[in-house]
């Protein structure tokens, strides 16, 4: 559930912000996801394993490594640039998917923070296409992913549809991303034309 929190803008103004307690959404997602990881994981038995030491980059922002990791054991964390964004433990983590299915390059660096263990699947759109059961329950894991974010984004647009100000156009931003079909993606902006954001 959103609760709403002020924040001090630069010019010492309040403006309200939605605040989402990151476990609402991840309880949610972790209840499904974690059965799918663990399929996931289920079906990955064979592939080749690597093992990390901490500290170590799997995945570096703005590469195009074509590669999956699924993790078995070990902490990694996702960072943004130098923020971190989330950390993660769960067997059956993927990372690299996005890179992978959209062809573009990776969004954030993947860290290991602890002594880790992943499966590694190289070429991994030719062995996605090839091992339908995977993509299948990769698939499953990025629908619960959206429909957590979706569910976080329309709570977000019923806050701020009928604001006047520089907030009313959130309303307008999330309805275009929530009826955005599939197009060519190309990362970037045309303020910000930098293909690794």
């Amino acid at each position: 559930m959103l609760r709403p929190f002020q924040r001090e803008s630069d010019i010492g103004q309040y403006y309200p912000f939605p605040h989402v307690d990151p476990s609402d959404i991840r309880d949610t997602v972790a209840f499904f996801g974690g059965m799918t990881m663990r399929t996931i994981l289920s079906f990955c038995q064979g592939l080749p394993e690597k093992t990390f030491a901490p500290g170590e980059v799997l995945l570096a922002e703005g590469g195009r490594e074509r590669i999956l990791y699924i993790l078995l054991e070990g902490e990694v964390e996702v960072l943004k640039g130098d923020f971190q964004v989330n950390t993660v433990s769960e067997p059956g983590a993927i990372f690299g998917e996005i890179s992978v299915l959209l062809d573009i390059p990776h969004m954030a660096t993947v860290k290991t923070l602890t002594p880790s263990r992943a499966y590694v699947v190289e070429r991994a759109g030719e062995f996605l296409q090839s091992h339908t059961d995977i993509a299948y329950q990769l698939a499953r894991l990025l629908a619960q992913r959206l429909h957590g974010v979706t569910t976080y984004l329309v709570d977000l647009k019923s806050q701020f549809e009928d604001q006047k100000d520089h907030l009313g156009m959130v309303d307008e931003v999330l309805e275009t991303l929530v009826h955005q079909q599939a197009e060519e993606c190309t990362p970037g902006s045309d303020r910000d034309p930098n293909t690794t954001i």
